[in-house]
């Protein structure tokens, strides 16, 4: 039997979910409504937004609204839709970040500001990890972690530090690296530590597993890359060989791509954007979207909009000849998420609704009035394509005066199929399983 489009067959489940939290509206939110903040965020509510429902430029001011971090109060839990629980795998560690599922099952975490990576390994009656290693230490930032060749006996870890790719030999169950690093080639940039922009890279590989994608964030907001000789080979997804040759830009404009990962219907990459900031509230989306080989994404001249591209009012008059060219991403976030780590779900423990779409952590704002994000998204699809939308699935890391003590980063699916989600806020790493009925 063909999937429904998630847009109708997710509208009863979330309307009854909706109905059962107390939360009146179980409808699609789009235009203007579909603008949210923290207080509007709960499990179920599903939103839309196009590029018809963009302000102009500076419609309200920009601001520094960082996040105002607190311990977790001893009432407070994430929330998620009625049928699934929420246990807390593991805590007390500093600001775990990107989380991938390694063949065997395995949980390997990086550790970036400890410069390490570490591995979980199973569930225990307790919900509790069985055992805790670290798998490689004395690292640079690392954040991007993969597994090469693809398939159940991979050869390698691949890890992105902020600065080069390196790679470890493996074999299934290994908790430590039983070899050094092979350091494959150097990446642009010398992360956030040293001044150097957006630290964060990721790695992915073609299906034919004949190329390795990796992510490169721009060193800054809005600079203009021909002036800004540190742009180079920055806001794109660089090709290389498995052996770390440099083949080509595969893709370029995108400010931030964090949490590549391959589209298992269609064999796209895809991959969850950091947009810029200080041109209002609702200026411009973040967004998650395929990423198209040669495509161009906007930054810094140019952001999404009906008709190819809007000028950045900061670029105005630079590279008329691109303003059709620039890419309208596959779906709209809300404008400084700070969208994160994404994946497609492939697991069996979920309802069979959730089978082909996608999961992502919205680490929240800072660039906004009153904040958004800090949750998961999911996102659904049809047939490997986006419908458009998101749905809010695990919220609640903000109090309701607005102070905020988790902040998702990374999620992962278990082989059993559930979920993991990191939360470098309160440095711990979450469990969400579905225990309700099928």
């Amino acid at each position: 039997m063909q999937k429904l489009p998630r847009c109708c067959t997710a509208v009863l489940p979330a309307l009854a979910a909706l109905l059962a939290a107390g939360i009146a509206h179980a409808q699609v939110l789009t235009g203007q409504n579909a603008f949210t903040d923290y207080s509007k965020e709960h499990p179920g509510v599903i939103r839309h937004l196009t590029v018809a429902d963009l302000p102009a430029p500076y419609a309200t001011k920009g601001v520094d609204n960082g996040a105002e971090m607190v311990p977790r109060p001893a009432d407070e839990w994430p929330q998620t839709l009625p049928g699934f629980k929420v246990d807390q795998y593991y805590t007390g560690l500093d600001q775990p970040r990107l989380i991938r599922t390694a063949p065997n099952g395995d949980l390997f975490v990086a550790i970036s500001y400890q410069n390490k990576v570490m591995v979980f390994r199973g569930v225990g009656p307790d919900g509790k990890p069985k055992e805790v290693s670290t798998f490689a230490d004395g690292l640079s930032q690392p954040f991007g972690i993969n597994f090469y060749p693809a398939g159940p006996n991979p050869k390698w870890v691949y890890i992105g530090n902020t600065d080069s790719v390196v790679r470890f030999p493996y074999q299934n169950g290994d908790l430590k690296a039983r070899g050094p690093a092979e350091k494959l080639a150097d990446l642009p940039g010398g992360g956030r530590l040293r001044g150097g922009g957006h630290w964060t890279r990721d790695i992915a590989f073609t299906p034919d597993g004949r190329h390795m994608l990796v992510s490169v964030g721009s060193h800054s907001n809005d600079d203009d890359s021909d002036t800004h000789p540190e742009e180079f080979h920055r806001a794109d997804v660089l090709e290389f060989t498995p052996e770390g040759k440099f083949e080509k830009v595969y893709a370029w404009g995108i400010r931030n791509c964090v949490g590549e990962t391959i589209n298992p219907i269609t064999g796209e990459l895809w991959c969850s954007t950091n947009e810029r900031d200080m041109l209002g509230d609702n200026l411009v989306p973040d967004y998650i979207t395929h990423i198209q080989e040669g495509g161009f994404y906007g930054w810094p001249w140019y952001y999404m909009s009906a008709n190819g591209g809007v000028h950045d009012p900061r670029q105005e008059g630079k590279h008329p000849e691109l303003a059709g060219k620039v890419i309208t991403p596959d779906i709209l976030l809300e404008p400084h998420f700070a969208s994160l780590e994404m994946l497609f779900y492939e697991g069996s423990q979920f309802p069979a609704e959730y089978k082909g779409d996608a999961f992502a952590a919205e680490h929240g704002s800072w660039n906004r009035s009153q904040r958004a994000g800090y949750e998961v998204i999911l996102l659904p699809m049809h047939d490997g394509h986006a419908t458009g939308e998101y749905e809010d699935f695990l919220t609640g890391f903000v109090t309701p005066d607005g102070k905020v003590w988790g902040r998702p980063v990374g999620v992962t699916v278990a082989n059993d199929g559930s979920l993991f989600v990191t939360d470098d806020g309160s440095g711990s790493i979450w469990h969400v399983s579905y225990v309700g009925k099928r």
